[in-house]
Order: C-alpha cells, then sequence, then structure tokens
C-alpha cells in the first residue's frame, strides 16, 4: 500500500474564479506532492476583475468543521488565508490554541488587490493579538506589512524593519513580500538574527492574480515535506515565479498564476 501524502489544511476564503482563496490552495498544495484539506471562512462573488461582495461564513459552521477534520486526519501543516471578520477570526485562533498543530503558515490578507476590504478592524485586532504569535511564519506584502506595522514600507530596508515590528507583536518568523518591486524582493526575518533577502528579476505580466496564496501555501507545502524555513521560503518563491511566467490570460481583469505549471 503506498504511503499517504502530507496532509496540509487551508483555512481561507472561496474565490469563484480560482486564481486565489481556497481552491487555488488546493492546486498548490496537489502541485506540491500534498494532499488538501480545507475549511471556507467566506464567500466572494469576484471575477478576474476584482472582488465585488464579500460574505462571510457562520463562524460555528467553521468551529464544527475544523474540529471534524483534525479529529480525523494527521494535518501536518496549517495555512490560513482570508478570514474576514473578527468571530472568524477568533474561531481560527481558538482552533489553533486548542489543537496545538505545527507548520502554521498565517497569509495576513487585508485587502483585495482590486481595493476591497478583506477584514473588519476587530479581525485585525485578532489577527495580531493572537494569530501572529501561534505562527510559525507571518507573509504579509509590502502594503499588508506597512498596514501592521503602522510605518511606510516602499523598500527592502523598510521591509526589514516592518519585520523587526512585526516580531514586537511576537511574531516567530516574518516573510515580507515585494514583488512589485523592481527587482523582486522577499525579506525573510527572524527575532533577533539578521534578515535574509532574496532576489529575483521582475516578471511582467498581467496574470498575477493569486501570488501571494500560492506563495503562502507553497511554504506550508514545504514544510510539511520536512524542509526547513529558509528552503521552503526559497522553493516556494521559485514555484511562484514559474507560476507566473506560465500563467493564463483568461478573463477581463487579471489573470491567474499556473498553480499547476
Amino acid at each position: 500500500m503506498r504511503n499517504s501524502p502530507p496532509i496540509v489544511l487551508t483555512i481561507a476564503g472561496f474565490d469563484p474564479s480560482s486564481g486565489a482563496g481556497i481552491t487555488a490552495d488546493i492546486k498548490t498544495i496537489a502541485a506540491h506532492g500534498c494532499y488538501g484539506v480545507s475549511a471556507i471562512t467566506a464567500l466572494t462573488v469576484q471575477s478576474t476583475a476584482g472582488v465585488r461582495r464579500v460574505a462571510g461564513v457562520d463562524p460555528e459552521l467553521l468551529r464544527d468543521s475544523l474540529a471534524e477534520l483534525a479529529g480525523d486526519v494527521k494535518v501536518s501543516a496549517v495555512h490560513v488565508g482570508m478570514i474576514g471578520t473578527g468571530k472568524v477570526a477568533a474561531i481560527v485562533a481558538d482552533f489553533l490554541q486548542t489543537s496545538q498543530l505545527s507548520n502554521v503558515v498565517v497569509d495576513p490578507i487585508l485587502t483585495s488587490s482590486s481595493g476591497a476590504a478583506l477584514l473588519d478592524s476587530e479581525g485585525i485586532d485578532v489577527l495580531v493579538k493572537r494569530l501572529l504569535p501561534m505562527a510559525d511564519v507571518v507573509t504579509p506584502n509590502m502594503d499588508e506589512a506597512a498596514t501592521l506595522a503602522g510605518m511606510a514600507v516602499k523598500n527592502a530596508d523598510q521591509m526589514k524593519r516592518a519585520a523587526v515590528r512585526l516580531h514586537e507583536f511576537q511574531a516567530k518568523a516574518v516573510v515580507v513580500t515585494g514583488g512589485n518591486l523592481e527587482c523582486a524582493v522577499d525579506v525573510l526575518s527572524f527575532p533577533g538574527k539578521d534578515a535574509k533577502t532574496f532576489r529575483a528579476a521582475h516578471l511582467d505580466s498581467p496574470n498575477t492574480h493569486g501570488t501571494g496564496c500560492a506563495f503562502s501555501t507553497a511554504i506550508a507545502c514545504q514544510l510539511a515535506i520536512g524542509r526547513g524555513l529558509e528552503v521552503a521560503v526559497l522553493l516556494s518563491k521559485a514555484y511562484v515565479l514559474e507560476a507566473i511566467r506560465n500563467g493564463y490570460s483568461i478573463g477581463k481583469g487579471a489573470g491567474p498564476v499556473n498553480h499547476m505549471f
């Protein structure tokens, strides 16, 4: 009988276009040879043209779904994406605190690329006070890092300073992503240590929908496989670059990356 692959749990919202969110996460998990299980935090009305509407799920439904999964399968890593509301964020925090699962990756999604708010103020408070300290790694982009750290984040030096600020909120490891910079830069920071910088050429492509979800989920997969965080970040960055390079031109807006390239 074949050995079962590592199981990665993704807790995130649903994007009907499948460029981001829970369905994109499942594709990323499959591409890494892992098995994905999921719990949906919110439903959205969106397409490649942007997010039109967001509706959170019943928090008790989410709580029961997470408990059912945790009681049934061995989860090797957890990815937390869009959580939407403070009530949902509290359910996720309670679950992580109770389950004590390892390899927790939190992608602090605050707004969509089209500008729609994806986490309310109560949710941001839960994110900072409860989820960041329980995460093994947090993966904000520059805008998210700026909001959470309360400072401008426009370059690699400011990315490093923002990461230090997030460490003050008890974040164990932080990866600030800068894919929009002229030279795509990601900064990996650990408390009290020099930050490590990962650089790559900027790809001029319209097909970038879902890059943050793909990157953070890929890290969860690499950790589930057993790789260290620095290698996980390096391989996940390479994965996303090729996913962008092989992205699809579909729809009227930003096309998705190719999760299964």
